[in-house]
């Protein structure tokens, strides 16, 4: 199966119209979405399914786009769900986003135009060595690019677009569903299940060409509090114990060669501090605690009240409060109960000519809640790389293979009805 070259073209489009449309959610907004202007693109993408024929595309008062494209089989079967998130990360600006596309790449440098420092080399990505001769496509220096995860929702849109004009393909019941704020951990937290009525999902949200991720982080979020002692500054000895200082400490007590982001890969977790804020009267700070495996991450919860007590026991009279609430828990939990998904999926990607990459995820997605939220769904890959910077970039050949990827998946399941 191959997509015609003005196929390719359409889908280049659809990621160039999609990235250039600022959806950076907000974490510090209690709205859903957590920014407005998410909308544009939701609304966007249910007029472009209604154009195509998919009569029942809607977005919800929320920002969640819903759509069904229906079944060419008469076999019953499940109902797969195709799903990505329109928002950008916070962590770098999506305004005024100018895609720039990059045609048959050649391994020299790729100098963004309005920020000349903004270098991509092969030294610094390793992933473009596999990308000669394709088409990338970046930013223009001053923000993010957005292929996390527009680079999943233009695929997932050229699949549905294929799948509905070639009815001669079988497959059952196709659902897609578009969610707000992945980037600030609320991605699913209104997504309406019945209405959606899957089965099963898969996320389209991946790094690497060939990648299937049946495995995720767990994680919890941790509040550290302390009430520190004040005093006037002038009369303070012997009397003040700065609440500010004494988180500083505290932070400075984690482990420096271990348990950081900065310092571990593949399996390892970490405690990672996010935010400080505070006074000499009180000062606290949010972390990220992740691990895949649930025992550890507990530990790693003790093991920050056990560095906060030693830190505080040269404090008298200060005190302080530790919070842990749970995020989002390993999806290979909810996913080892269904291995068919897996396997489809990892079959699908094979039948595109390349190598599957079953592996984990140092982070969460849409999927992992869904997994516990009775709609088991790995992940699989859309071709972004170095999300959340400016030198954010994707392939157009390697959206290419996610659509791909995507039409064989509906075509297994129905194959296999």
């Amino acid at each position: 199966m191959s997509l015609y070259n003005d196929q390719k073209k359409r889908l280049a489009g659809r990621f160039v119209t999609y990235a250039k449309i600022d959806t950076q959610s907000d974490g510090s907004s209690a709205t859903c979405p957590s920014t407005l202007k998410q909308k544009n693109l939701g609304e966007l993408l249910v007029k472009e399914l209604i154009d195509m024929g998919i009569s029942d595309a809607t977005i919800d008062d929320n920002g969640y786009v819903y759509a069904t494209l229906l079944a060419t089989t008469t076999k019953k079967i499940p109902v797969i769900c195709f799903c990505s998130h329109m928002d950008t990360s916070p962590d770098c600006s999506g305004k005024d986003v100018k895609p720039i596309i990059h045609h048959n790449y050649n391994g020299a440098d790729l100098i963004l135009p309005d920020d000349k420092n903004i270098v991509l080399k092969l030294a610094d990505h390793p992933d473009l060595a596999a990308q000669f001769g394709n088409d990338i496509i970046t930013a223009s220096g001053t923000t993010l690019l957005g292929a996390d995860n527009k680079a999943g929702i233009a695929a997932i849109m050229e699949a549905v677009n294929f799948l509905h004009t070639n009815k001669a393909l079988k497959h059952g019941t196709i659902k897609i569903l578009f969610t707000p704020d992945e980037e600030i951990g609320r991605g699913v937290d209104k997504a309406d299940l019945k209405k959606l009525a899957a089965d099963f999902a898969y996320t389209v949200d991946g790094e690497t060409l060939g990648s299937i991720e049946n495995e995720t982080f767990s994680a919890d979020g941790a509040t550290l509090v302390i009430h520190g002692i004040s005093s006037h500054p002038g009369f303070a000895k012997g009397k003040m114990h700065s609440a500010i200082k004494i988180l500083a400490t505290v932070i400075e007590h984690l482990p420096k060669t271990e348990l950081s982001p900065e310092t571990t890969d593949q399996k390892e977790g970490f405690i990672h501090p996010v935010s400080i804020s505070g006074s000499v009267e009180q000062a606290e700070a949010e972390f990220i605690l992740r691990d895949f495996n649930d025992e550890k991450l507990k530990e790693h919860g003790k093991l920050l009240k056990k560095l906060t007590e030693e830190v505080l026991t040269s404090h008298p009279g200060v005190t302080f409060s530790l919070t842990i609430k749970e995020q989002y828990r390993n999806m290979k939990q909810m996913l080892d109960k269904y291995p068919q998904i897996t396997e489809i999926g990892i079959e699908a990607i094979k039948r595109v000519g390349i190598e599957p990459k079953l592996q984990s995820i140092r982070g969460g997605t849409d999927g992992s809640r869904l997994s516990f939220m009775g709609l088991p769904c790995p992940n699989i890959f859309a071709g972004e790389h170095a999300f959340h910077s400016k030198q954010e970039w994707v392939s157009v050949q390697d959206m290419e293979k996610a659509v791909q990827t995507i039409i064989n998946i509906a075509c297994i399941w129905e194959e296999r009805g």
